[in-house]
């Protein structure tokens, strides 16, 4: 049974457009075929006899062809298609269209406007221009017919489309800049609100009267955004294991189904979660009300997921994983080849009492065991060895910083900090006096040669003028920065204050953590641990836990 759809006085068939009540006859040359389209779903409605709501364009084409005394045969209908972005051979209405001119189906090709057709400069003339050389007639209810019997025909053709291109660019560009304005004011202007959000009226109109909304913390979700989070910084999981445990705890995405990782991935680098709002390049100020994660969590997150990645595989020193019980694995390295440590594990060690082999856990060389070049090292490190060493060096750090009094490390770190910055400050404040006293005496120099009283002329000085000013100017702008660095001290004080109280927490947790975050710890001190032949071990610890460290020397 053909599925059909009545509006006014005209039935049409709903999957092929076709009327269904056509008359017994029609006059020859009258046959119109009418093609709405409509960029958005939120496009232009009007209601009739509040029977059902009617697209406009629809309601002027009828009456446009009804004053002509056509005879309307088929309509056809594009919702969320884009004239300006979708070209012809992807609309399927179009290519139905050239099937039924081929076919003679029709005589008229009547639209609303002729950019409905399309509005894309290199092509929609010429589908105009072929619907024409195939005995189509193409008008438009409110412009008109598109003739091309002549070159000037074609020239306007051509323009006309031309001109409906730049329209759309224009309004691409003019949409695009109003959302980045609305953005970066801190309102929302994406269409799917994030995880952990949830949309809420906000009490503005937009152009179409409709009220739009704004994001607002869903504390629920949030709950479980924190987790992600919690898990990925002191523990270091990654995507899959954050998955697996938010399955564990019987925690479900919007959908009521099991977080899938690249899902997990895409929360942990979003801005959005310390209250940035992004729409393409433009960000928000932070938006306190909308923040769920504080800053430092969030960057260390996202500076472990970059370390991990294929791109820093030769240079990375965060552990790749947390699995297993090595305290070092991702940032141990042969010191002889240079090439990463793995483990391996095999069941040849000791006999236990029960007859039953021990595991032995190494750290090998992967340049040895795989034969991927020479090396003068030893092929592999027994784990509990290294691990042993190198928990010793960290639990001694560790005690280092429980032993520092807080105010007085605060107050030998600002002593020292403002005598150097102060010193250096006045030795920029000399040098560049020096070269601005070396800058007048060159340009006097000038003078001279101009009157004849200096041994050089103008064409010799002015190079050397020339490079004393850039000299000059590169010392005053170094002199600046560094006044402000100065003024600036406090913030340098807060680092330092954070990060002891990172240093604390570490020193704290560090006795009764498991291995995932024991190992968390060991990758934020230490940068790199290099291993020789007879577990000689050189460490290089992270440049700001080194800078940490000689400044609790001052108050040793």
């Amino acid at each position: 049974m053909t599925e059909t759809s009545t509006l006014a006085s005209y039935t049409f068939d709903k999957e092929t457009g076709w009327r269904t009540d056509l008359p017994l006859y029609i006059e020859p040359g009258t046959r119109v075929l009418c093609l709405y389209r409509v960029s958005t779903a939120k496009q232009l409605y009007h209601d009739a006899n509040n029977e059902a709501d009617i697209p406009m364009q629809r309601l002027r084409c009828r009456a446009f062809a009804e004053q002509n005394g056509w005879t309307i045969v088929c309509e056809l209908q594009e919702e969320g298609i884009s004239g300006h972005k979708v070209r012809a051979e992807n609309r399927d209405k179009v290519q139905m269209i050239k099937d039924y001119a081929l076919k003679q189906k029709f005589d008229i090709l009547l639209v609303f406007m002729f950019d409905r057709i399309g509005r894309i400069s290199d092509e929609t003339p010429f589908v105009v221009e072929w619907l024409i050389s195939h005995g189509i007639r193409v008008w438009a209810s409110e412009e008109g017919e598109q003739r091309i019997e002549s070159h000037t025909d074609r020239l306007m053709n051509y323009i006309r489309f031309w001109q409906a291109d730049g329209e759309s660019q224009k309004t691409s560009i003019r949409t695009a800049n109003s959302l980045h304005i609305l953005n970066e004011q801190g309102f929302f202007t994406g269409r799917i609100c994030p995880y952990g959000y949830e949309l809420v009226k906000s009490g503005r109109m937009n152009k179409r009267k409709h009220e739009v909304h704004d994001l607002a913390i869903c504390e629920d979700e949030a709950a479980v955004v924190r987790e992600m989070f919690r898990l990925a910084y002191v523990y270091g999981y990654g995507a899959q294991r954050i998955a697996n445990r938010l399955h564990e705890l019987g925690y479900k995405n919007r959908a009521g189904e099991n977080w899938h990782p690249a899902t997990i991935q895409s929360i942990l680098r979003n801005v959005v979660y310390i209250g940035i709002l992004r729409c393409g390049e433009s960000q928000s100020p932070i938006q306190e009300r909308l923040r769920i994660v504080d800053d430092k969590t969030f960057y260390e997150v996202k500076a472990m997921l970059e370390s991990r990645s294929r791109q820093y595989q030769d240079t990375r020193s965060a552990p790749l994983n947390t699995r297993g019980n090595s305290l070092l694995a991702g940032n141990i390295f042969c010191g002889h080849c240079g090439a990463r440590l793995c483990i391996t594990t095999n069941g040849k060690g000791r006999p236990k009492a029960d007859g039953t082999d021990t595991i032995r856990t190494r750290y090998c060389c992967q340049t040895k065991t795989r034969k991927y070049g020479e090396c003068d090292g030893q092929t592999g490190y027994t784990v509990y060895k290294v691990d042993d060493t190198i928990d010793a060096f960290v639990r001694n750090i560790l005690a280092r910083v429980k032993a520092v009094d807080r105010g007085e490390l605060i107050r030998a770190r600002n002593q020292a900090d403002i005598l150097s910055r102060r010193n250096h400050v006045k030795q920029l404040f000399q040098a560049a006096t020096k070269a601005e006293n070396e800058l007048q005496r060159l340009q006097g120099e000038i003078v001279k040669a101009l009157i004849g009283e200096s041994a050089f002329t103008p064409e010799m000085l002015r190079p050397a003028i020339e490079a004393q000013e850039r000299k000059y100017a590169a010392l005053m702008t170094e002199y600046k920065e560094a006044e402000a660095d100065l003024h600036d001290s406090e913030n340098n004080l807060l680092a330092l204050s954070e990060k002891f109280d990172d240093m604390l927490q570490w020193a704290y947790l560090y006795d009764n953590a498991d291995i995932a975050a024991k190992k968390m710890i060991v990758s934020r001190i230490i940068d790199r641990v290099d291993m020789y032949r007879d577990y000689e071990i050189r460490i290089t610890l992270n440049i700001s836990i080194e800078q940490f460290l000689n400044t609790i020397e001052l108050v040793a």
